[in-house]
């Protein structure tokens, strides 16, 4: 049996390959930021982004690309990603990439806690364990008060809150927005914003061949993260979703470790096991015959 016949299921696939391509661009990111300003580094992702999207998905469909039904909102959610991608650029210069990640995983648990009240969706016993495993394992790798620079966590604090709002707005959106259509607004409204500031913002050496590559696929990485992190809401409830997202920190240990030498502490492989558990036991969602029937 194909495991993708179930719904939810996947929904939980497509989740955990957007996870790969959005550790592999903030490591990216990590990258060139050693080099290049934050401002930049974002306003070249969104640009790019977007001309992709337009070269891919223009010819075949269209104006789906802009058709809307609640254009405030697609704004609102596109303009929340765009702050957190400064915010999260921002702490990705003075922290590792595993320990950003680790902080931002206190979304999910938001979007978990808010799920019910503001989106009617159901939890249950199941979906409490796994959010709170996970949780458990995120707080191992962070280490609080283990180094880790107090401006950073501040601004993946904010970053988080931001987060929250976007995960949140993204399943809100799902019933009635085409993916398409979410997915070009967010990239455009970034490329609206950073490439005005573009003038102000480019300075620094050229880059060279390498960096020029990996500022493109930035764009490309996150363009693909987000297509199909949004295309998965639509398979999957936001309370399934939300601890899922905590394989990224598998994929951020690895690129952690392959780019920058970065090797896990037997905390973080603890907290890394609590949070592959927690996906786990979120699966077992996935054998209820209802998207909302309790657990």
């Amino acid at each position: 049996m194909n495991p993708t016949a179930n719904p939810t299921m996947r929904g939980i696939v497509l989740t955990l390959i957007a996870l790969f391509f959005f550790a592999s661009m903030d490591t990216t990111i990590k990258y060139l930021a050693e080099s290049y300003n934050i401002p930049l580094i974002v306003a070249i992702r969104y640009i790019v982004n977007t001309l992709f999207i337009v070269a891919i998905f223009a010819p075949r469909h269209g104006k789906a690309l802009v058709k809307t039904q609640r254009t405030g909102l697609v704004l609102v959610r596109a303009a929340s990603l765009t702050i957190m991608s400064l915010l999260v650029g921002y702490a990705l210069k003075v922290m590792p990439v595993a320990e950003m990640i680790a902080i931002s995983f206190l979304s999910p648990l938001l979007v978990a806690l808010l799920a019910r009240p503001l989106l009617g969706e159901t939890i249950g016993f199941l979906g409490w364990l796994a959010t709170l495993v996970g949780f458990t394992g995120v707080m191992f790798i962070a280490q609080p008060g283990n180094g880790l620079a107090s401006s950073g966590v501040i601004l993946m604090l904010l970053a988080v809150i931001v987060n929250t709002f976007y995960q949140l707005l993204s399943r809100l959106l799902a019933p009635t927005e085409t993916t398409l259509a979410l997915l070009f607004y967010a990239s455009f409204f970034g490329a609206l914003v950073f490439g005005l500031a573009l003038p102000w913002v480019w300075y620094g050496m050229t880059p060279t061949p390498l960096q020029l590559i990996l500022f493109i696929s930035t764009g490309i990485s996150g363009g693909i993260g987000h297509y199909l992190f949004t295309a998965a809401y639509r398979y999957a409830p936001a309370t399934v979703i939300a601890p899922i997202t905590y394989f990224q920190l598998l994929w951020a240990g690895l690129f952690g470790w392959l780019v920058f030498g970065d090797l896990p502490s037997a905390w973080s492989l603890l907290g890394m096991g609590l949070v592959v558990a927690s996906g786990f036991i979120m699966m077992l969602k996935t054998r209820q015959p209802k998207l909302n029937k309790p657990i």
